[in-house]
């Protein structure tokens, strides 16, 4: 880096550092205005009239003209030197701007190679007991086991994902800060919702996809619902009555309930929350009845039997609950929805930063290990690079801004 200094151009020493020519060429403009100057003040020296001097035994008066003619050949010669000099100020300009330039890139890229040397913090722009969060918390842990600095999961519920991914679009770019993107917040909110304090394209530098997960339609036991069929029966019976939990507006778990609502044509109430842990405390207490809640945060509570499950919103049943069908298959044919979730950064995070990012996670998710343990709740490994991801984000938001203008589904 030293060295790198010493070869760039600063302040008036530069001359010093001239090749030899561009020297010998200033040292002669220099000795040639010395001369001319010595002339003219030698010219001025003996008042107006100028000096005698003897020239072959004849005196010669200079008179009053040759003192402004060496004068004036003193400016030009001083003119002509000051003139060299801007010359090499402007030739060494761009020489200054290509050195500042090259000693910010080495500056990036050491930080870069030397990413992270401090802990990492990475927002859960929802409640604890999620999907979002169980996920996070495994990918922390390894994380952390791998670089040997602490990941600290920090969760920031509240305004459909909008609080803690503003957060991070206004932190640092230097890959200590990082969010979990999903659908709602980084596909819907931007429709849904007539102010959204970031742009979920231009504010945030993609990492990696992570993977996807479905729903599973549960009810609490008090409710007299064993089938698909019968929950439409029920929601039909009582329009406006029944109530469904979410995880937040905008949310995947609330836009399942949406199509729900759409093919089974039931007229049913969206109880939006802070988060899957919220919204799974009150369906276990049973002050809400339904949801499409994500599979990692009920199947204990399936397994316990304080919640039932109904179906699952995928495409095909989950190895989770084996014995539960689609709701494709139950009822309601052609209904699918699932969840995604990815990383990602600040904006104009260096791109040596993301590359070691994306190629840790993938590394991590590709382990045989967290993908059974993600397995197990309901999660889906799929991993990508931060352009298709990228990619990927306009897609959906183009995608869903369609089906929430056609549903006319606004934020509550």
């Amino acid at each position: 880096m030293d060295g790198l200094r010493r070869e760039c151009p600063a302040g008036d020493d530069h001359l010093r550092r001239l090749p030899a020519g561009h020297r010998d060429r200033n040292a002669a403009h220099r000795s040639r205005a010395s001369r001319v100057a010595v002339a003219a003040q030698s010219a001025g020296g003996q008042g107006g009239g100028g000096v005698r001097r003897h020239t072959g035994g004849r005196r010669d008066r200079l008179r009053g003209g040759g003192r402004a003619v060496a004068v004036r050949r003193a400016h030009r010669a001083n003119a002509d030197l000051s003139g060299a000099d801007r010359g090499h100020d402007r030739a060494g300009a761009p020489m200054k701007r290509w050195c500042a330039a090259l000693l910010v890139f080495v500056a990036v890229s050491a930080a870069a190679q030397q990413f992270p040397n401090r802990p990492i913090r990475l927002v859960v722009p929802f409640a604890p007991g999620g999907s979002a969060d169980l996920v996070a918390r495994v990918l922390g842990q390894k994380l952390t086991e791998s670089w040997g600095q602490q990941v600290i999961v920090d969760n920031r519920p509240g305004g459909s994902g909008m609080i803690g991914n503003e957060l991070v679009a206004k932190s640092a770019p230097d890959g200590y800060t990082l969010t979990v993107g999903t659908m709602g917040p980084f596909s819907v909110n931007q429709t849904l919702f007539e102010k959204v304090p970031y742009d979920n394209v231009r504010d945030f530098a993609p990492i990696t996809l992570t993977g996807i997960a479905s729903h599973v339609l549960v009810a609490h036991p008090s409710a007299a619902v064993e089938t698909v069929n019968d929950l439409i029966a029920l929601a039909r019976g009582k329009p406006g009555q029944l109530a469904f939990a979410s995880s937040g507006s905008g949310n995947a778990t609330h836009l399942t309930l949406e199509l729900f609502k759409a093919m089974a044509k039931v007229d049913v109430v969206h109880v939006p929350y802070k988060g899957g842990g919220p919204a799974m405390a009150d369906l276990v207490g049973g002050q809400v009845l339904f949801s499409f809640a994500s599979m990692p945060s009920a199947l204990p509570h399936v397994q316990a039997g304080r919640l039932r499950a109904i179906a699952v919103s995928g495409g095909q049943r989950s190895p989770l609950f084996p014995s539960v069908p689609t709701v494709a298959e139950a009822a309601l044919p052609g209904f699918e929805s699932q969840d995604w979730q990815g990383m990602l950064a600040p904006a104009r995070t260096p791109a040596d930063v993301i590359a070691r990012l994306n190629a840790e996670l993938v590394r991590i998710l590709g382990l045989p290990e967290i993908k059974s343990k993600l397995a197990g709740v309901g999660f889906e490994v799929k991993t990508s690079t931060p352009q298709w991801f990228a990619e990927f984000i306009q897609s959906e938001t183009a995608k869903w801004a369609r089906v929430l203008k056609q549903s006319g589904t606004k934020a509550e």
